[in-house]
């Protein structure tokens, strides 16, 4: 399997992502700077966290006019696995591949701790491996990450089983029904504010987020 990581301007997580996808999982990952993409070879993409393009204007969304988002748009209405996370999750929901939005965390405060998550849905390219009602302990690490959307779009997502993983115990950042993971209609692309590269190694304090990339794995084996 051949995996894109993208990398922007003011990219932080890129390189972390791409070591746990060569030297845990063993994949052929590459770091790929935005302007560089080429679709053609890759398998899934991936796009990290981070301050694409500073997060001027608002976060993800110069990354989302870039013409490596809209190749991503491509891959995804061909089916093909993305993962945004964080700042990726921001790009993807400006570029329309998500619904909803995503705001300034309600304490108005930079939210950096390790976070207890529930799977709501483990019918996706990156949940597939879990089973539902599982529990995950993954970072967060935002200043914008409240997931925000009108009752009307909640009630769809919730209905339609979009909603990939959600808070357990705790919200600090507000965020709507607790939501912390969304996936579009088809279930090949995800948006999650959580960071699973940084909960990839036991010497960084956990693994489970690890089950997130080998879900990926699963999902293009089928």
């Amino acid at each position: 399997m051949k995996v894109a990581v993208i990398q922007f301007p003011g990219s932080n997580c890129d390189r972390d992502t791409v070591h746990v996808l060569r030297n845990a999982l063993g994949l052929d990952a590459d770091l790929v700077w935005h302007n560089e993409f080429n679709s053609g070879p890759y398998d899934a993409v991936i796009l990290p966290g981070g301050f694409s393009f500073g997060d001027h204007l608002r976060g993800g969304i110069i990354a989302a006019h870039s013409p490596a988002t809209e190749a991503v748009v491509e891959i995804a209405n061909e089916g093909r696995p993305i993962l945004g996370i964080c700042n990726g999750f921001q790009t993807l929901i400006e570029a329309g591949l998500l619904p909803g939005a995503l705001l300034r965390n309600t304490c108005l405060k930079f939210v950096c701790k390790w976070m207890n998550l529930q799977v709501e849905n483990n019918n996706t390219a990156f949940t597939c491996s879990l089973k539902k009602g599982s529990k995950l302990r993954i970072p967060i690490a935002h200043n914008e990450g409240r997931f925000y959307a009108e009752e009307e779009i909640l009630d769809r997502l919730e209905s339609g089983e979009r909603v990939a993983m959600r808070y357990v115990d705790d919200n600090p950042t507000g965020t709507s029904r607790g939501i912390t993971g969304i996936v579009n209609e088809k279930g090949n692309v995800l948006g999650m504010m959580p960071h699973p590269e940084r909960a990839s190694d036991s010497s960084l304090g956990g693994t489970d987020g690890l089950k997130i990339f080998e879900s990926m794995v699963e999902w293009a084996r089928c």
